[in-house]
């Protein structure tokens, strides 16, 4: 499978998915016009990435600023997704990444955390100052 890269924009985050080395970065700000146009053909090619992985180690980073709504419903699809990737026998590592004095970035992380079975999810706060 091809990698993705997409550079950052005023409105969509950059994307980094290596599917060789199974290493996925989203970062950046997240309320793009159109939610599903923009996450969705991504997500296909990781969800079928992910399908055809055993015993994989696949690491995902979040490293997002602000996100809207909308891009929170993605999110969460895309944790279950990860989840299920990690109940199937890989080794699944989340890393949320956020500035250390945003309290509303360290909340929602420790949210989705919560959700998640069999992924490990991993909180790794910024020193910006």
């Amino acid at each position: 499978m091809d990698n993705i890269k997409i550079n950052a924009t005023d409105r969509s985050p950059e994307v980094d998915f290596d599917f060789g080395r199974n290493a996925f970065a989203v970062r950046g700000e997240s309320y793009p016009e159109d939610v599903t146009a923009f996450y969705g053909p991504i997500l296909e090619n990781l969800e079928a990435h992910l399908t055809c992985q055993k015993d994989a180690d696949i690491k995902f980073n979040l490293e997002l600023i602000y996100f809207n709504s909308s891009t929170a419903k993605v999110l969460m699809g895309l944790f279950e997704t990860l989840d299920e990737a990690a109940e199937n026998g890989n080794d699944v590592l989340i890393i949320w990444t956020y500035e250390k004095d945003d309290d509303t970035m360290e909340e929602l992380g420790e949210e989705f955390a919560e959700d998640l079975e069999h992924a490990k999810f991993e909180m790794k706060a910024l020193d910006t100052g």
